[in-house]
């Protein structure tokens, strides 16, 4: 993996960002900050990196918005997201399960309930990759991180 194949910051769009429950904050950071540390993110267009990446909700769309180290654009392209509603529902059911079960539930509940969530981002995750191709390539721990970030960008206060 080269170092010009990688994001080095990310922006989610502030007017679509809403207030988030400090669970949901978490994440976000979370996944931002591992997106960031370790990934895979490389372009079919032929621009070279490493990359400021900036995302926006766009009606039905992810917008990703490629720039370079000093933010100024190289590439951008749209990810319709029709396709991702069922699996963005199913994440945020379980999820919610998952953060009641941890104020309140016995350590195997929670576990269970975590291995059901996992298994919900992990198909999202591979659905994404296949998504972007075409468009940009990127390991599965990028995607997985992407994904989070998606599902943050569709929560609505």
């Amino acid at each position: 993996m080269s170092d010009n194949q990688k994001i080095l910051n990310l922006f989610l769009d502030q007017r679509t960002v809403p207030s988030y429950s400090s669970e949901i904050e978490h994440e976000r950071l979370v996944a931002i900050a591992d997106l960031i540390h370790e990934n895979f993110f490389a372009p079919t267009a032929k621009i070279e990196g490493p990359y400021n990446l900036h995302l926006r909700l766009l009606d039905a769309r992810l917008l990703f918005d490629i720039r370079d180290g000093d933010d100024n654009p190289l590439h951008e392209f749209r990810l319709p997201l029709t396709s991702f509603r069922s699996i963005i529902r199913d994440y945020f059911i379980v999820c919610e399960s998952y953060f009641e079960a941890m104020r309140a539930s016995s350590p195997s509940r929670i576990e269970t309930i975590d291995m059901g969530r996992r298994g919900v981002h992990n198909e999202a995750s591979e659905m994404l990759q296949e998504r972007l191709k075409g468009d940009v390539d990127v390991d599965f721990a990028t995607a997985r991180r992407l994904f989070t970030l998606i599902c943050v960008l569709h929560i609505r206060a």
